[in-house]
């Protein structure tokens, strides 16, 4: 028989407090203090975008795989949900029977939002993304819509790996709510903005078709539940 066991008031506020602490570890220092309030953001960003748990019943197909993205990692988040479904086109498994889902957690949180959020908060500084033509910090999302060409590889040539490309075939992309909350919690403190209206923005800007989920931990664990195999991209 299953519990629902709800941490008390006083847990709750520990594991917020300590979560700050880690994101201040990971170069986040003196990030505003975490308390309940966020836990209510957190819960606020994932229920406008729909019920994660509904969300994941529609993974689908007879092969299934779950990328865990902590960072930007070049292009490797997209080359290998496209590697994924060429190699099992190219075994005789189309596209609709493959289940794949990406989750943007962490410091992969950048890309789930349009290139308006990129260029008033400098996430290509703020997250370490080059742009590949300037070689500069990217002042746009570069793998949402990217142009015809932007992405070559030796031997293979030009592929398809924009979020927009990956989504048309099927690709599922999900963000870490508790991240979201986090370092818009820390851009807001360092431009003197308040923490509620950076956070709503970035809920605002979020590309088509991205799901928030209560963590992006939360989610590798509901990706495997659902028969995802698990493969951690870096």
């Amino acid at each position: 028989m299953k519990q629902n066991i709800e941490l008390p008031e006083k847990s709750r506020r520990q594991f917020l407090t300590r979560l700050a602490t880690g994101a201040a570890a990971a170069g986040l220092a003196a990030i505003p203090t975490l308390d309940l309030k966020a836990e209510n953001e957190i819960k606020d960003s994932f229920t406008a975008t729909g019920d994660p748990d509904a969300w994941f019943n529609q993974v689908k197909g007879k092969h299934r795989i779950v990328y865990d993205t902590t960072g930007p990692h070049e292009i490797f988040p997209f080359a290998w949900a496209r590697v994924f479904l060429a190699t099992n086109e190219a075994t005789g498994t189309p596209a609709s029977d493959c289940g794949v889902v990406v989750i943007l957690r962490h410091l992969a949180i950048c890309f789930a939002l349009d290139h308006s959020i990129w260029e008033k908060y400098n996430l290509g500084t703020v997250f370490k993304v080059d742009d590949a033509k300037t070689n500069a910090a990217s002042k746009r999302n570069p793998f949402w819509k990217p142009a015809a060409g932007d992405y070559k590889l030796p031997g293979i040539g030009e592929v398809k790996i924009g979020i927009n490309e990956l989504q048309a075939d099927g690709v599922m992309f999900c963000v870490c709510g508790a991240a979201m909350s986090v370092f818009s919690a820390k851009l807001a403190s360092q431009m003197n903005m308040k923490a509620d209206d950076v956070l709503n923005e970035w809920k605002a800007a979020l590309l088509p078709g991205i799901q928030v989920v209560p963590s992006g931990v939360w989610a590798v664990g509901r990706a495997q539940e659902h028969d995802c195999k698990y493969c951690f991209v870096g």
